[in-house]
């Protein structure tokens, strides 16, 4: 049996539908999160609450593979808490592949790495787990947003002159849904799934005057701009400076490494989906 997390999140909702494609109303597939209610229909749905961990002995019975999407923006105690329940959880349920959605490798400069690489490190010293390591790039759907033009049709993101390898979030849906049905193929390996191109401020500006139908401008401000903005957004105040070093990461060139023919590619059997077209079809669907 087949149990996936998150399953009503962003990332979640997309493996889902892959899955359910692929193996259909199948009973190896089970649906977890802590809104059982959200949950799409025609699955088996169990609560799963890392914040409770008293809900995942039940929702872990019988399961042989578990898909771990990483369980949320938090403190970084808060999420190796979170994470910490679930593995040992699994362990004593016996479950037998634990497969992860971590950072990528380039993303160690992020304010948000540390809990992914307690994760791993966590799954590599499990006395019985087998795992398989996704190391998601940054969401092309992400730079859309951080890289959103104002009323004025101009984008003040501080990303300077840098670029990012964006990933469009559905194709690392595909490449979860690949693994998590043929564990065993994939038993031990950490997989790198960034983007096979790197875009920058510039690129997102001209792409989206390409598709809008109207200019849009790149004219960077700066990073104290930036996290006055994020500030004032109503932001939880662990989210400010992870928002702001996701910038700063990005100007300096600390996630410009794309590969064109690396995991995700391998992984996904085709190309993949160039970010600035799927940052250009959101603004489209937005409007």
């Amino acid at each position: 049996m087949l149990l996936v997390t998150g399953v009503n999140g962003g990332l979640g909702r997309l493996v889902l539908e892959q899955l359910t494609e692929r193996a259909g109303g199948s009973d190896r597939l089970v649906v977890g999160t802590r809104t059982p209610e959200q949950a799409p229909a025609g699955l088996p749905v169990r609560r799963v609450d890392f914040d409770d961990p008293a809900t995942l002995g039940a929702a872990f019975e019988g399961v042989r593979t578990l898909l771990l999407i990483s369980a949320g923006y938090g403190e970084d105690d808060v999420v190796i808490t979170r994470h910490r329940a679930a593995i040992e959880e699994a362990e004593r349920a016996g479950v037998e592949h634990v497969i992860y959605t971590s950072l990528s490798g380039d993303g160690d400069h992020l304010a948000y790495a540390l809990a992914h690489r307690w994760t791993e490190r966590r799954l590599r010293e499990s006395p019985t787990l087998r795992w398989t390591i996704l190391r998601n790039g940054l969401y092309a759907e992400l730079l859309r947003d951080l890289a959103a033009p104002d009323e004025h049709g101009v984008i003040t993101a501080p990303l300077g002159d840098g670029r990012l390898a964006a990933v469009a979030r559905a194709d690392l849906a595909e490449v979860a849904a690949t693994v998590a049905l043929a564990p065993a193929e994939h038993a031990g390996r950490v997989y790198e799934l960034v983007g096979e191109q790197a875009v920058g401020g510039a690129e997102v500006a001209e792409a989206l005057s390409r598709s809008g139908g109207r200019t849009v401008a790149y004219r960077p401000g700066t990073l104290a701009e930036a996290r006055a903005a994020v500030a004032a957004s109503g932001a939880q105040a662990f989210q400010v400076p992870m928002v702001t070093g996701t910038y700063s990461a990005i100007a300096n060139g600390f996630l410009a490494g794309a590969v064109p023919e690396g995991d995700l590619r391998a992984l996904l059997g085709r190309p993949a989906r160039p970010a600035l077209e799927v940052i250009a079809a959101g603004a489209d669907a937005g409007r």
